[in-house]
This record gives structure tokens, C-alpha cells and sequence, in this order.
């Protein structure tokens, strides 16, 4: 049994006190040197619990001054947000898509150099071992002389799908190497899904809000969207789908059945196999995006779509780029019985998925180390998450809703309905801010007052500013 180091019992000790009311908020708390002396305890065992206390948010430093009870949020009083209704007639309508133009103006402006990356739709790059997993993509690359152009084919580098397979399989799946296609980041997947289920003119039913790659997948291929209301802890009303199919054709339904962005819920295993058996009873194939599916707070790994798939009607999507790098773009799909149709439009498409990236991170896994840098990716966003949400709930007017989400990196958040989310995105652009509007995460704009939050990055005073402009920013709109 693991033993919990000490400076974790006495953080814990100081948190309770603290939740017990014994200090109070705005409280100065003992000093370093006078709290080792009057619990016994080394210097550094208190330096580290403080650490610890001020990254959950529960106290903070004053310079010069010591450590203070930081005032506490109350998150319980605080409602998730709102969801569409199922009985509006609004809802029950497919939509042409045509949110690409829209989206690409906003990451470009997201993006810009010297901004607080609020906005930005991916996580911490430095995070990431990147510059181990270059290592090996440098010395694979000085041995270029041992590859051959046949190893870029479909579906992939041999070493690459096998270590692919074994993580699924340590996670509790079984995964025929042979079922997997490698692809150019979890995008093409989706794309290639996609194309390979339904063909232009096609409705795809889709969770609303969603993440705009799967909009942009339908706008492509000139199909359209029937946004089916999602609950923001229990996700996609799978009983709403069921209504919507008997009043007109589905030809499949996409999903993030994990850590969803923008609402970071994690669907529940019965409502998950319960619309397995809903494609199945239909022949409607599943589009699974499962591209957070590591990056979960709990203390199992959640288990995805393909679980339940007894037909292969799922066709599961991922990558690396949200859990190990985002420098190669190296995703995959295991498209279940449309496994063949996907390796021929992936060669059709893009021809190949260049081989010196597969090496490398298959060389990364194959040395080991992955689950040890996920848990250290899992803990940091688990606790910027409750810091994020309990700043938010500090310096947002009355009315402010925020998801509470299981894993992942992004905060969803319903500000008052008079605020209009382009307009506050344009004011904090002009303050080197950056904030995504729900705007992009629907076919029509029915997140008009919706804005989603990155909080991948470590707290800094910087983003504490950041966070209490946008806040008074909100209210000046709200009035």
C-alpha cells in the first residue's frame, strides 16, 4: 500500500481546519518557520504543503507578508448550464452547416503572440515530453537508410499499431492491431469516418454544444446537422435521438462520449451502452471522438463506445495530440466493419501518414513513461480546473453558470443572456485576451451567450488578472 507523504497528511490537516472554520477567510496563516515548530514537522514539509494549499486555491501568498485563507467560492449554489429543451419544434430540424469561415478567423486571433490563451482550443505544450519524443525522431530520422517508402502505406507503421493496441489493451479493451488506421491527428479520422457512413445531403445527428472539428467534418462533405440536446453532465439525450429518428433518416450520430468539448462530461457507461444498442437496432453507424478519453480526473480509465459495440458500428476516433504531443499530428481510427473503406479513403485522401513520427512515439511507449506523465498531466489539470471555476464564480456577475468537468481541459461557461459573447470575445482580443464564443460550437447560434475557457496553462497572477477583466467586461455587457 502506497504510503501518503507527509507534507500531503498536513496540507490536508490545514485544509480541513480551514473548511471546519477555524481559520477563516482572510486569515494569515503561520509562518513557514513557526508552523515547523509547532507540528514537529521539517521546514520543506511545509514549504511543500503551502505549495500544494495555494495550487487548490485554498490559500494564498502575500509578499512580504505570508500566507493568507484565501476567500472560497461556493460552487454547490452554482448550477451547471442550461441545455436546449427537447419539446421546442426548433430542434427537431436538420441545419446546413456553416461555421468553418467564422471558426478559422477566431483560432487565428486566439492564436496571436502575447495574448492570455483562455481561448485557445489546445492544451500546455509544455507539458509534453516533445523534446524526447524529437530525441527519438532525430536519430530515427539519421537512420533514414533502414526505412522503407512502404512503411508510410495504410494503415500504418507495424510498431505504431501494435503499441496502440497494448494501451487500449492495458485500459481494459481488446484491439486487433489489424482493425487500426493511422492518420494525420484525430481530424482526418473523423473525416475519413465520415465519408466512409454517409454521403453528401446526409443528416448526421451531433451533441449540441459540440466540438466545431465535427461541425466542420459535415460542412465539408455537404451533409447536415441535427443538434440533439445534451445534458452537461450526462451527455447526448440518447431518448431525444430515439424521438428525432422516427420523423427523419439519421444516417449516423457523432459523438465525445468522454470529457466532451466543450462540456467536459463523462457519459455515463449505461447511457453509453444504451446508444450502442439504439445504433444497433437502427444499423446507424457511431462516430466516437474520443481524443480526451486520457485525460480523466477519476481513478479509472472511462470506458468508451467501442466497449459496447457488438456489430461494428462504432467507428472509434483519437490521437496523441491532447495527451503526448501535438508537434506530429498522429491520430487513428478503429472503424469497426467500415475498416476497409477507411484505409481506401485514407490513401485516396492523403496517401500515406509520414513514418518518422509513428517511430517516435511508438519508440516513446515502448520505453515506457507514458502513464507516469498522463498522471502528472491528469493532477495538474484537476486542480487548475477547481481554480479556474472557483475564479470565475468569484469575479463573474450573478447569473454566470460553469460545467464542472470530469476531465479535459476547458471550462464551459453560460454568462448572463443579455451578454453578447462575439462582442466580449472582440473587447478582450483588444486587451491581449483571449476567450472562445460559444458561437462556434453550434450549426445555428444558439450559444450566443456561452464562452469556453482553456485552463491547460499553470496559475499565474497573469491569468488571474485576465480572468477578473474578462469578468468586469461581462458585467459591463450584462447592464
Amino acid at each position: 500500500m502506497a504510503v501518503t507523504p507527509l507534507y500531503k497528511l498536513f496540507a490536508d490537516q490545514l485544509a480541513a481546519s480551514i473548511r471546519d472554520g477555524v481559520l477563516r477567510p482572510g486569515e494569515r496563516i503561520a509562518s513557514v518557520r513557526i508552523a515547523s515548530q509547532q507540528h514537529k514537522v521539517s521546514v520543506t514539509t511545509v514549504v511543500r504543503a503551502y505549495e500544494l494549499l495555494e495550487s487548490r486555491g485554498i490559500i494564498e501568498s502575500h509578499p512580504q507578508s505570508g500566507y493568507f485563507v484565501r476567500e472560497q467560492a461556493q460552487p454547490a449554489e452554482k448550477p451547471a448550464p442550461r441545455t436546449a429543451r427537447q419539446d421546442n419544434p426548433a430542434w427537431q430540424q436538420s441545419t446546413e452547416v456553416d461555421v468553418s469561415r467564422l471558426v478559422l478567423a477566431t483560432l487565428k486571433t486566439i492564436q496571436q503572440d502575447g495574448t492570455v490563451p483562455l481561448g485557445s482550443p489546445y492544451p500546455n505544450p509544455a507539458l509534453f515530453p516533445s523534446q524526447r519524443v524529437a530525441q527519438y525522431a532525430g536519430k530515427i530520422t539519421r537512420n533514414a537508410s533502414q526505412s522503407s517508402v512502404f512503411d508510410d502505406l495504410p494503415p500504418g507503421h507495424p510498431d505504431l499499431l501494435r503499441q496502440i493496441a497494448r494501451r487500449y489493451l492495458e485500459n481494459g479493451l481488446k484491439v486487433d492491431p489489424e482493425e487500426i488506421v493511422i492518420t494525420v491527428g484525430a481530424t482526418e479520422a473523423i473525416n475519413l469516418c465520415l465519408q466512409a457512413v454517409a454521403k453528401p445531403g446526409d443528416t448526421i445527428a451531433v451533441e449540441t454544444p459540440t466540438f466545431y472539428a465535427m461541425l466542420h467534418a459535415i460542412e465539408r462533405l455537404g451533409m447536415r446537422a441535427l443538434e440533439i440536446p445534451t445534458d452537461p453532465e450526462r451527455g447526448i439525450d440518447v431518448g431525444a435521438l430515439e424521438e428525432m429518428m422516427k420523423t427523419q433518416p439519421v444516417a449516423a450520430c457523432m459523438v465525445m462520449p468522454n470529457f466532451q468539448n466543450p462540456l467536459g462530461f463523462q457519459m455515463p457507461d449505461a447511457e453509453k451502452e444504451r446508444l450502442v444498442r439504439l445504433a444497433e437496432r437502427h444499423e446507424m453507424p457511431v462516430i466516437e471522438n474520443a481524443v480526451y478519453g486520457e485525460l480523466y480526473y477519476g481513478n479509472a480509465h472511462p470506458s468508451s463506445l467501442k466497449n459496447y459495440d457488438r456489430e461494428g458500428l462504432v467507428l472509434h476516433c483519437s490521437s496523441f495530440s491532447k495527451s503526448l504531443t501535438s508537434a506530429y499530428r498522429i491520430g487513428w481510427a478503429m472503424p469497426g466493419r467500415y475498416r476497409a473503406q477507411v484505409e481506401k479513403l485514407k490513401f485516396l485522401n492523403t496517401l500515406a501518414t509520414p513514418t518518422v513520427p509513428q517511430r517516435a512515439i511508438a519508440e516513446y511507449l515502448t520505453q515506457g513513461g507514458f502513464e507516469r506523465h498522463l498522471r502528472r498531466v491528469r493532477r495538474a489539470f484537476a486542480q487548475q480546473r477547481d481554480l479556474m471555476r472557483h475564479f470565475v464564480l468569484r469575479f463573474f456577475p450573478e447569473g454566470t453558470r460553469v460545467s464542472e468537468p470530469q476531465g479535459g481541459y476547458v471550462l464551459w461557461v453560460e454568462l448572463p443572456s443579455a451578454v453578447d459573447a462575439m462582442e466580449l470575445y472582440r473587447r478582450c482580443l483588444a486587451l491581449g485576451i483571449t476567450v472562445a464564443p460559444g458561437r462556434i460550437f453550434a450549426a445555428t447560434n444558439r450559444y450566443g451567450h456561452f464562452i469556453r475557457l482553456n485552463y491547460s496553462y499553470p496559475w499565474s497572477r497573469e491569468i488571474e488578472q485576465a480572468l477578473k477583466l474578462v469578468g468586469k467586461l461581462v458585467e459591463e455587457l450584462a447592464s
